[in-house]
């Protein structure tokens, strides 16, 4: 185990109708809060359960709206937190979400 936290695109390379940017690690939370604005903060979501809102970089540009999951430690499949954006699946949205994570701190 590392104590890194990394992002990746989780979804096969093209366009679909939903695109997965997953981020694992100790910092993933944190990732999250910094992306993700919905109706509850992401110390107050309920694991393993989606919540709808806006996905913004570090500018506070509007990424897309999408859905957001937090898998918290223990019970991922790697055993540490990991969070979700499931976003649309066009390639430059992807690519943005991604570059946002990295940017504040995957």
């Amino acid at each position: 185990m590392s104590n890194e936290t990394i992002a990746a695109i989780a979804t096969p390379l093209g366009s679909g109708g939903i695109g997965i940017v997953r981020v694992s690690g100790p910092e993933a939370p944190a990732v999250l809060e910094r992306l993700f604005t919905g109706a509850v903060s992401v110390d107050e979501m309920e694991s393993h359960r989606l919540y709808l809102g806006d996905v913004k970089d570090a500018e506070g540009t509007l990424l897309d709206r999408a859905l957001a999951v937090i898998m918290r430690a223990p019970r991922s499949y790697t055993g540490e937190d990991v969070a979700e954006l499931q976003l649309h699946g066009g390639p430059k949205v992807l690519a943005a979400a991604l570059s946002a994570a990295i940017s504040v701190g995957a």
